[in-house]
């Protein structure tokens, strides 16, 4: 009984809530209702002026909108009772909105509408007031995002509004924020130098792109002197943006590096263990970008709520269709031809071009997009750093690849043969090994990685029967310069290239930029042959 009891008052507790919301929300919304139906009083643009004040006071971020509309034209009085609507559409019709909710409430004819008319002056007091009721919302993101746009849009006549909110502001982001937002509209003013050199050394403490903007602005409007005070802030900032800028490059070095690692650590281990130079290398990572966007099509067709996961699925399909491909070619092709190098890379050439018109036939020769999941859609800012999340998460999941990898040939016995097979043919076939089906293995192996970065390059490229050939040579040049068959010295020739390419791009350009870094390994390699890593074994020195 006592149970029962309690799950009743419980109960009764609940329904008392709910039945309290809609009267709570009906009552802010009435104080709200009230200050925007004074917007249509016809008392001239002092009293408008007068109402749009009314409506800051009620502190609700809702009359923000209706205010956003009142500068725009948008804002106008039904005849019949004076109530006021936020009007859409053209013609004889128009759309009625509320104000509050800003739902559509309906239809009305245009001539029994009539417009609430504004001149500058009340334009200048919506501004100021959107600023106000923005900077008095609860959530700190929105206030916060109202002050970003009070930095990049300073203006002197806001002054008030941001000493008020700072007044009564909390959170230490927005505060600082605010801050910033007071010294860039104190350069614009008509403030005593003191003010406006203590200004400058907030927006200079600032740093970034915006804060040189700010301080650029200063200094062509700044007398003799302000000027001193300007140009020592422009200088220390352009010195931080140079620091910044040299890190950015680094990271977008590393994210080609990591793709790089990607397109050739599968190529490593055929080539390292092979000696086979396969050209259809490019089209295994194409294979697995279009089972990337296969896998995508069925999600977004038959489980639409599921497409987040399309790419944790796509991974394992990815490696089973690029190493059954590398199986078969390996059985049926590149088996018959050991020995003979050359005939090698005529015949996985001439498969590169069958698997490209094969693809094309099914799939047509345009893009196909392969869309980003949630969790790696947008960026973020580290300090000046803009990193999106597909690359940084494309990183990270070449390093997991290469760790998986390293394991795999060092702690498992087809690793452990793989080895043995590099190192001396000859004596691992003396030992049991039966070389031709650790040959056909590897070269599966290393298709199948191929197809997993198939995987992570549709993310990042477009999807079309050309997308291997873009990395083909990069692939090459990668294991030559690092060590045939060596995957740390693939590791540090993906990441150095790729950081070289990028450091080069801006004094040389793209192409060039490549061209530098080719003659660059050709001359490494007439003095190491072997790569950074060479792979001790006897049939390796010989």
């Amino acid at each position: 009984m006592v149970f029962i009891r309690t799950i009743i008052a419980i109960f009764l507790l609940v329904f008392t809530a709910l039945l309290a919301l809609p009267a709570g929300a009906q009552e802010d919304d009435s104080a709200l209702r009230q200050a925007i139906s004074g917007l249509g009083a016809e008392k001239g643009y002092s009293k408008l002026r007068q109402a749009i004040d009314v409506v800051v006071e009620t502190g609700d971020p809702r009359g923000a909108r209706v205010l956003d509309a009142l500068a725009e034209g948008d804002v106008y009085r039904r005849e019949g009772d004076g109530a006021v609507f936020i009007v859409s559409g053209r013609g004889k019709e128009r759309n009625l909105i509320d104000p509050v909710t800003s739902e559509q409430v309906g239809t009305i004819a245009k001539s029994e509408l009539k417009k609430v008319r504004v001149n500058n002056s009340v334009r200048r007091t919506v501004r100021d007031a959107i600023g106000a009721l923005t900077l008095g919302a609860k959530d700190p993101d929105i206030r916060l995002s109202a002050v970003r746009t009070m930095i990049d849009n300073p203006d002197p006549d806001s002054l008030d509004v941001i000493a008020t909110a700072l007044e009564r502001e909390g959170d230490d982001d927005v505060r600082t924020a605010l801050e910033q937002a007071r010294a860039a509209a104190i350069l614009l003013s008509d403030a005593a130098v003191p003010d406006k050199v203590a200004a400058i050394e907030t927006i200079r403490e600032m740093g970034g792109q915006e804060a040189l903007s700010l301080l650029v602005r200063a200094r062509n409007a700044a007398g003799a002197e302000m000027r001193d005070a300007t140009e020592a802030a422009i200088a220390s900032v352009q010195k931080r943006l140079q620091y910044w800028s040299l890190g950015q490059n680094v990271w977008y070095g590393l994210s080609l590096g990591s793709v790089l690692l990607l397109a050739a650590i599968g190529l490593a281990i055929t080539f390292g263990v092979m000696g086979v130079i396969n050209m259809a290398h490019g089209e295994m990572v194409m294979l697995g970008a279009y089972t990337t966007f296969m896998v995508q099509e069925i999600m977004r067709t038959s489980f639409p709520g599921m497409l987040d996961w399309s790419l944790p699925i796509a991974l394992p399909l990815a490696f089973l269709v690029a190493g059954s491909v590398g199986f078969a070619m390996e059985r049926g092709v590149i088996r018959l031809l050991y020995g003979r190098p050359l005939e090698t890379l005529l015949a996985t050439w001439g498969i590169s071009l069958i698997l490209q018109q094969t693809v094309r036939t099914i799939f047509g020769p345009t893009n196909r997009e392969v869309s980003n999941p949630s969790y790696m859609s947008g960026a973020f800012q580290l300090g000046e750093l803009s990193i999106t999340w597909n690359r940084l998460w494309i990183v990270v999941f070449a390093l997991v690849v290469f760790a998986v990898l390293l394991y795999a040939m060092n702690r498992t016995s087809l690793g452990l043969k793989m080895r043995a097979v590099t190192q001396n043919r000859r004596m691992a076939a003396a030992m049991g090994i039966r070389t031709p089906w650790v040959d056909a293995l590897t070269f599966a192996l290393g298709s199948g990685i191929a197809g997993i970065a198939g995987v992570a390059l549709s993310q990042i490229d477009n999807v079309s029967p050309n997308l291997g050939q873009g990395y083909i040579i990069d692939s090459f040049m990668v294991v030559v310069f690092g060590g045939v068959g060596n995957l740390w010295g693939t590791l540090i020739g993906a990441f150095s290239l790729g950081i070289a390419n990028k450091f080069l791009e801006p004094f040389a350009g793209a192409v060039l930029g490549k061209i530098l870094v080719l003659v660059f390994i050709i001359l490494f390699i007439q003095k190491r042959p072997r790569g950074l890593f060479a792979l001790k074994g006897r049939a390796v020195e010989a």
